[in-house]
């Protein structure tokens, strides 16, 4: 059983992952408002389940896991709900990147979520978030050699997808 100071000490250790959390809820959610909200509720559920964390283990992980699961459940449940008038289009005002390295990361970005669900979730694990095979394998609930197959797979399709409209290499 975890007491009261073990509590608190997993709380100050958690907000160290919040910046890696938004991360992973953006490439989830795919809307930077909604990430915020995954990770505030993300957040209060291992806050309110820290004394079910076992010291020793990958912190990190059971953090993504929380996420993920939180993820899902939200996603079938927003299934099954009618949905309202669509979003006010004041939130879709942007500017049009003028830097040659915005433009590319755009399209990097673009190419990215254009992947398969579960092929972009491991490219962004692996590649992005920097988690290791064993790491990203269990926040899924897979096995290693298939988030190997799924981050090569996806890194192939990524470059397929730029072909000519992607990042020029130059002549030394």
């Amino acid at each position: 059983m975890t007491t009261p100071d073990s509590v608190s000490d997993i709380s100050d250790d958690i907000v160290a992952f919040i910046p890696a959390l938004r991360a992973f809820g953006r490439s989830l959610t795919r809307n930077a408002n909604d990430a915020d909200d995954l990770v505030q509720e993300t957040l209060m559920k291992a806050i309110g389940a820290a004394h079910s964390f076992k010291p020793g283990t990958n912190l990190r992980a059971w953090l993504f896991t929380i996420m993920r699961n939180t993820f899902y459940t939200n996603a079938n449940r927003a299934r099954r709900e009618t949905t309202g008038a669509a979003d006010c289009v004041s939130g879709l005002v942007t500017t049009p990147d003028t830097q040659e390295w915005s433009v590319r990361g755009r399209e990097l970005m673009e190419a990215v979520d254009r992947l398969p669900h579960q092929f972009r979730e491991m490219l962004i694990l692996v590649v992005m978030l920097g988690e290791s095979y064993e790491q990203s394998a269990v926040i899924c609930n897979c096995a290693v050699g298939t988030v190997k197959s799924r981050v090569a797979r996806a890194r192939a399709m990524v470059i397929e997808d730029l072909g000519d409209s992607g990042p020029q290499r130059r002549s030394a």
